[in-house]
């Protein structure tokens, strides 16, 4: 991968991230908790798992399979279980919420839905412009 690419990847990976830190500290905020209760390991959490995904996302629009839908979907199962995982072994060091699993599923599977709908827009115009 080229210099310019991984500037991209690095940029987006960023962005996400604090998008995804300011919303969840909104979300805090309105309903009335002024202090994340999971601290700074949450947030190193956060950015491993935006990592997982990142990572999954950026390698899936190399894979040389054809199908756009295959290629989402060769990225997000492994990504997801990995991400499962990650959590599981969270686990180990504190105790998880009771829909650990299930918010995280929620969440990364949104932002990997989105992402991938950016992305076939983009393939989808360039595609029509050439």
């Amino acid at each position: 991968m080229n210099q310019k690419k991984w500037s991209g990847i690095i940029s987006g990976y960023a962005i996400i991230y604090t998008v995804v830190t300011l919303l969840n500290s909104v979300l805090y905020l309105i309903n009335g908790i002024y202090e994340d209760p999971s601290g700074n390991w949450h947030e190193l959490d956060r950015a491993v798992i935006l990592f997982i995904g990142t990572a999954a996302f950026a390698l899936c629009t190399k894979l040389p399979v054809k199908s756009l839908i295959w290629r989402y979907v060769i990225a997000y199962v492994p990504s997801m279980l990995f991400v499962f995982a990650f959590v599981w072994f969270c686990g180990l060091r504190e105790e998880l919420a009771q829909t650990a699993y299930r918010d995280i599923w929620i969440n990364f599977t949104g932002l990997f839905v989105l992402l991938c709908g950016i992305s076939t827009v983009i393939n989808v115009h360039s595609k029509l412009r050439d």
